[in-house]
């Protein structure tokens, strides 16, 4: 009943999905990413089951990971992966190493593939297997969360470490083609976004007590906070320009009030807020600080374990707004350890933005750059979600959708890379649950997108 193949990995040639869809003859058609795929008894029966009982073009389910250790001890643990969402849209999303289609939708689907990918031809199919389900909103791709083989993971890297593949210089001519791929993909569905059609940015009549405003959210930070508010503080611009620090703390109990408080004592214009024992996360205290009447015009991200890269990055990003109708500005940082030195992949430009089509390829890409300056006025209309992670995400998907978001591409930011940073070392499980969250942030927003172009 099942036709099989074997693909290396979910990067291949649209010649090699056609070669599959011609040899393909059983009613099922199985591509495996991953040789030596072992099977839970009756594995593959429950696969075509789920098939025949929803309809689906294609299912994929939980799995086991087989990873061997250094004394050659195989261990296996638990892979579960996610939901499929029309926001769907990462090329790298994780299906887990088997796909199970139904043979004659498969065939439909590479009969409608009109360009030649030397790269994005897996892609493009799921694709356009997906808009079955974002034209009908009935599920074209199922995960059943029951755990039904075994595969070989020989990626063991920590989660930190493969954060920024898909920036890795390397990598350009293969995300030059998957960008391709989702444009085509957004205009088939009515939800591509035309170049230069925005929106006027909302004016105030209110005056801004300065320029720009360093934001620095923190909770328990006692190791770094002092760098990251010594380094705003050290910021220089010119006249007629100026720039204040707001530090919004939000219940450390580690020291971190302590070292806050002497800096404060030394710097009498340090702004800094204290919130209440309610739930509020980054974003949360993000909307605190822009919200406060001492905000700038203009609202400068520093994370409390980070700092900018010397005393110019405050002008820089005055310079970009001022000079630019823009709602959003992105700066450039480099990876360091907590020495300063430099990790790689080093500098984390963001050059596959393009004023063009940076807003389309931003619902396939997991995050926008950093550091992030926003023009006040129009993020007050907008606010930060009250979460932990994806928050700045769902702010520039957001503004991408109306406003311009303009970019700065020198290095204007160190984001240091320690044992305490949020995604340094995710398990599945947060890894799963991250990913599910910034996917359902690109279902809303797509959603949104089809909606302004009817």
């Amino acid at each position: 009943m099942i036709s099989t193949f074997y693909l290396p990995g979910r990067v291949c040639s649209t010649k090699a999905i056609r070669e599959i869809a011609e040899k393909a003859s059983a009613p099922y058609t199985m591509i495996c990413l991953k040789p030596d795929i072992e099977w839970v008894y009756l594995g593959q029966e429950r696969m075509i089951q789920v098939m025949e009982m929803t309809g689906a073009t294609m299912v994929y389910a939980d799995h086991f990971q087989k990873i061997t250790n250094d004394k050659s001890q195989i261990t296996n643990i638990e892979a579960p992966v996610i939901d499929y969402q029309i926001g769907a849209l990462r090329d790298d999303f994780d299906f887990g190493s088997v796909l199970l289609w139904d043979t004659k939708k498969l065939k439909t689907l590479v009969a409608q593939m009109d360009t030649d990918y030397q790269f994005a031809g897996l892609y493009d199919l799921r694709l356009r297997a997906s808009q079955l389900s974002t034209i009908n909103y009935q599920l074209s791709i199922i995960h059943i969360p029951e755990y039904l083989y075994y595969e070989v993971e020989t990626d063991t890297r920590k989660s930190g470490e493969k954060l920024f593949d898909y920036v890795d210089p390397r990598n350009r001519t293969v995300q030059i083609e998957m960008e391709q791929c989702v444009t085509a993909h957004l205009k088939r569905i009515g939800a591509y976004l035309q170049p230069g059609e925005y929106k006027e940015l909302p004016v105030t009549n209110n005056p801004c007590p300065v320029t720009a405003s360093v934001i620095i959210p923190c909770r328990n930070r006692a190791r770094t906070i002092a760098d990251a508010v010594h380094s705003a503080l050290a910021q220089k611009v010119r006249a007629p320009y100026s720039f204040n620090v707001i530090v919004v703390d939000d219940n450390s109990t580690d020291g971190t009030k302590e070292k806050i408080a002497e800096i404060s004592r030394q710097h009498s214009d340090l702004i800094v807020i204290h919130q209440d024992k309610t739930w509020h996360a980054i974003g949360g205290n993000w909307n605190v600080a822009i919200h406060d009447p001492r905000c700038g015009k203009y609202a400068i991200q520093l994370d409390s374990d980070d700092t900018y890269f010397d005393e110019t990055t405050v002008q820089k990003f005055i310079d970009a707004f001022e000079s630019g109708n823009y709602g959003m500005v992105i700066g450039t940082y480099q990876l360091t350890n907590m020495a300063g030195e430099t990790l790689p992949p080093g500098v984390i430009d963001h050059r596959e933005w393009t004023d063009d089509n940076g807003r389309n390829n931003a619902l396939r890409i997991n995050g926008l750059g950093a550091p992030r300056g926003f023009y006040v006025p129009l993020l007050r209309t907008i606010n930060y979600p009250t979460t932990k992670y994806g928050e700045d995400y769902a702010v520039g998907l957001r503004i991408s959708r109306d406003y311009p978001i303009g970019r700065i591409y020198d290095v204007v930011y160190n984001c240091r890379r320690w044992e305490d940073n949020s995604d340094a070392n995710c398990d599945i499980v947060a890894m799963n649950r991250n990913n599910w969250y910034k996917d359902r942030l690109r279902t809303w927003e797509l959603i949104a997108r089809m909606n302004r172009m009817r």
